[in-house]
């Protein structure tokens, strides 16, 4: 397997990997305008990118997944979720589906919280073994914090639904599972977001405060001060949903 990670704009980390030997990748959260780093990435790898995924609709950056997917002629993909709710076809992916990319396997989880659609990606690298390796959270779960709830509205509800997500859905990996993220310090999706650009959900388990906390006041805390929306969050929305 190979793996690259890039740091882009609005503190946002993008992600390219795949299976070298079979000659095909995955992209995740690309930025607009990153899509010839993940072609040149691709071409230097020597592999063809086959998907481009979006871990839920973004609302701090313009999404580059379909832009990268028209480049490259990946299927762009999103949560089933979002059927009906997006203005452009796109690949629909399910809870619990796996992706076959070479010697690759990539499981789709859906974990709402952050937004009703956000999934997390869990990665195995069959000839290491087969036990996962590492997972993409997106804007899910952060090295030293969580996503914020608020985005969609109703962030008690939200919350709890995020509490659910990580509890029952992430946690559940084994501790020694890596854990990338869709963003670092820096970004508004999550309060007290660390610098570093990957943890364990082992370390998270024992170091983020959030992590330690009963459902109630997990979501009472994440839900007493909820920093202010970003800016441009609407005109972000509508191009990501195909309305701009």
């Amino acid at each position: 397997m190979f793996f690259r990670q890039l740091a882009t704009e609005e503190a946002t980390l993008s992600y390219l990997f795949g299976c070298g030997s079979c000659h095909v990748a995955v992209a995740v959260d690309p930025v607009l305008g990153d899509e010839d780093w993940f072609i040149e990435e691709a071409r230097k790898q020597d592999v063809k990118i086959t998907h481009v995924i979006d871990t839920h609709v973004h609302a701090d950056h313009y999404s580059g997944g379909r832009a990268l997917a028209g480049k490259c002629g990946g299927l762009y993909c999103l949560h089933e979720s979002n059927a009906g709710r997006v203005r452009f076809p796109f690949e629909a992916l399910r809870d619990g589906q796996h992706i076959v990319v070479g010697n690759v396997v990539v499981e789709v989880m859906h974990t709402p919280g952050h937004t009703p659609d956000s999934i997390c990606l869990v990665v195995t690298d069959q000839r290491r073994g087969e036990a996962p390796w590492f997972v993409l959270t997106g804007d899910t779960l952060f090295v030293g914090a969580v996503g914020r709830p608020d985005l969609a509205g109703q962030e008690k509800e939200m919350a709890g639904e995020l509490y659910d997500s990580i509890h029952q859905r992430i946690l559940t990996l084994p501790p020694e599972v890596e854990l990338y993220a869709g963003h670092c310090a820096g970004s508004v999706c999550g309060a007290g977001i660390s610098g570093k650009p990957g943890s364990t959900l082992g370390f998270e388990k024992r170091w983020n405060p959030l992590l330690n906390m009963e459902r109630e006041a997990f979501v009472e805390a994440l839900t007493r001060e909820i920093p202010p929306k970003p800016a441009e969050m609407e005109k972000w929305v509508a191009f990501n949903l195909g309305e701009a």
